[in-house]
């Protein structure tokens, strides 16, 4: 078993100056956590693999192709293997716990 504080998480991301950090790394899975301030771009775009997220705080918009929804603490969206995404007009500091399967490279 592996037990991860959400926290020690952050603070860990944090001390890397990064806005990700990878925690996990499985044969069949990878999770990590993501954050972006308010006004801060996310220039992320279609990964290879199926991608999950849950939303542990903050509140922002998200566009999925064609498709854009608000979400805040407590969204959990699937995003398909292939399809552009990216949050946006982030008004609450963003904290995203990110699942991908199959694990990201």
């Amino acid at each position: 078993m592996k037990v991860f504080r959400l926290d020690r998480l952050d603070a860990e991301r944090a001390a890397q100056n990064g806005a990700y950090l990878r925690f996990l790394k499985e044969g069949t899975m990878s999770a990590g956590l993501y954050a972006l301030a308010p006004g801060e771009t996310d220039t992320q775009g279609a990964h290879q693999q199926d991608e999950l997220y849950q939303v542990i705080s903050g509140r922002a918009s998200l566009t999925v192709g064609d498709e854009t929804c608000t979400v805040g603490r407590g969204s959990v969206v699937f995003v398909p293997a292939g399809v552009p995404h990216r949050f946006h007009h982030i008004t609450e500091e963003l904290r995203v716990l990110v699942v991908f399967s199959p694990p990201e490279a």
